[in-house]
C-alpha cells in the first residue's frame, strides 16, 4: 500500500443514536435540537476551545433550508464560530466534511466542525403560490417540495423505491431473495453491534422530552428489527404490485429516522489525538435513473484519488438506501460482504438522510480502532442521479 497523504485530521467525532421517524423516541425532537448537544460534546471531545474552530458546517437536507449551523453556534454560546448549510440529499454530511477537510487543505481554516442533522419526524411542510394568483386567498397556494431531478416515468424524484431500487435491481439482476438476506443480514448484524457496546463509544446520550413533560435519556439505536426473519421479509408486499417484476419492500428498503452526527476536523499537523485522517473524497454523476449505481463509480474514485486499491480497505460502507443499491454496488466492484456494512446501515440502523454521512464516518472510526486500524470508505448515492466516497485512514 502506498504512503497516503493526510488532507485533514479527524479529532473527535460522536452521534446521537439513531430514532424511528415519527413514531420513535426522538419524533418531537426538533432537528436543531438532535445536533446542539452532539456539536457541544464534539468540541469538548476535541480538546479544544470553540474559539479555535473556524466554522461549523451542517447538513440539513429536509429541514427547509436556512442556516442552522448558525443557530446553532449562537444557542450554544459559540459567537465567534459562522455557520454553513450543506445539502447533496443523501450524501450531504459527507459533503459537509469534504467541505471542512477541504478548507482545512487549503490552509484556509485550522480546524472546522462538520457533520449534519435530520428530523424527518419534524421536517416542515413547504408550499408555493399558484401561478397567476395574488397570494391572498389560501387556495392560492399548494403543497410543494423541491426536485433531485426533472420528472421521468424511470425516475421519478419522490419514489426513489423506483428510481434507486427497481431500477438498479433489473439493471444488475439482483433478485427478491438477494435483496431480503441482505435486509436480514443488516438487522442481525446491527443486533449483534447493539449487544455487543459497539457503538457505546460514539454514541452521545441525549435527554428526550416525553409528552407528559417528563424526560428520559435516548442512548440506543432504535431502528434495528431483533426478531425479523426470512419468513418474515419475504411475506411483505412490494410497495408497486401494478409495475411487473417489481421485487421493493419497506423490508429491504432503509428506514425513515432522525438523528445528527458531528466531527471536529483539525490540520494534520495538529497536536490534538487524532482518531484518523482524512485522504480523499469524491463526487460523481449518473443518469437519474441510475442512482443507486452512484458508489460504483465513486468508490474507485475516491481510492484512485487516495493513490490505494480496493484490496488496500479494511472496511467498507455503502449506505443501505435499499438492498438492491447495495448488494449490487457490493457485487459491481467485487467487495468482500464480510467487509461491507460490518455493523448494519440503512435498512437496520436507519437512514437520517443529512445525517447519515457523518453518522457512517463515526461509526466507521471507532470500528477501525477496535480492528487496530486500517482504510476505511465511506459511499452512498444521492438523489438526482450523484454518489459521494471518502477515504479514511485510522493508525
Amino acid at each position: 500500500m502506498p504512503a497516503s497523504s493526510s488532507k485533514a485530521a479527524i479529532i473527535a467525532a460522536a452521534r446521537t443514536a439513531i430514532g424511528t421517524a415519527r413514531k420513535g423516541t426522538l419524533a418531537n425532537t426538533p432537528a436543531i435540537e438532535l445536533a446542539k448537544p452532539i456539536v457541544a460534546a464534539v468540541v469538548e471531545r476535541s480538546g479544544l476551545e470553540p474559539a479555535d474552530f473556524d466554522d461549523l458546517v451542517l447538513a440539513e437536507s429536509l429541514q427547509g433550508g436556512g442556516d442552522s449551523a448558525r443557530y446553532i453556534a449562537v444557542d450554544l454560546g459559540f459567537q465567534n464560530i459562522p455557520g454553513l448549510a450543506v445539502n447533496r440529499q443523501c450524501a450531504s454530511s459527507l459533503a459537509a466534511v469534504a467541505v471542512g477537510a477541504g478548507q482545512i487543505a487549503a490552509g484556509m481554516s485550522q480546524a472546522i466542525l462538520a457533520g449534519g442533522m435530520e428530523s424527518l419526524s419534524t421536517m416542515p411542510q413547504m408550499t408555493k403560490r399558484k401561478a397567476f394568483t395574488t397570494g391572498k386567498a389560501p387556495e392560492d397556494w399548494e403543497r410543494w417540495s423541491p426536485m433531485s431531478n426533472p420528472w421521468t416515468d424511470d425516475a421519478p424524484p419522490f419514489d426513489m423505491s423506483i428510481t434507486v431500487a427497481h431500477n438498479c435491481a433489473v439493471e444488475y439482476g439482483i433478485s427478491r431473495e438477494d435483496q431480503d438476506a441482505w435486509a436480514l443480514r443488516s438487522h442481525q448484524r446491527a443486533v449483534k453491534a447493539i449487544d455487543a457496546g459497539s457503538f457505546v463509544d460514539e454514541i452521545v446520550p441525549i435527554q428526550v422530552t416525553k409528552e407528559d413533560g417528563s424526560t428520559a435519556l435516548f442512548a440506543q439505536d432504535e431502528h434495528p428489527r431483533r426478531e425479523t426473519s426470512m419468513e418474515v421479509l419475504s411475506g411483505l408486499k412490494v410497495l408497486h404490485p401494478e409495475i411487473e417484476g417489481f421485487t421493493v419492500t419497506a423490508g429491504n428498503s432503509s428506514g425513515t429516522n432522525d438523528a445528527a452526527a458531528v466531527v471536529a476536523l483539525a490540520s494534520p499537523t495538529t497536536q490534538q489525538d487524532v482518531l484518523a485522517n482524512i485522504l480523499s473524497w469524491t463526487q460523481v454523476g449518473v443518469a437519474p435513473k441510475r442512482t443507486g449505481s452512484g458508489p460504483i463509480y465513486a468508490i474507485p474514485k475516491a481510492l484512485e484519488l487516495a493513490g490505494l486499491k480496493i484490496s488496500d480497505v479494511a472496511l467498507f460502507e455503502i449506505n443501505e438506501a435499499f438492498a438492491a443499491q447495495a448488494v449490487a454496488c457490493t457485487r459491481q466492484l467485487g467487495l468482500d460482504e464480510e467487509l461491507v456494512n460490518v455493523y448494519g446501515s440503512g435498512i437496520s440502523i436507519g437512514h437520517p438522510i443529512a445525517a447519515t454521512g457523518a453518522r457512517m464516518i463515526t461509526s466507521a472510526i471507532y470500528e477501525l480502532r477496535r480492528r487496530g486500524g486500517g482504510i476505511g470508505v465511506l459511499s452512498m448515492c444521492a438523489g438526482g442521479g450523484m454518489g459521494a466516497a471518502m477515504v479514511i485512514e485510522v493508525s
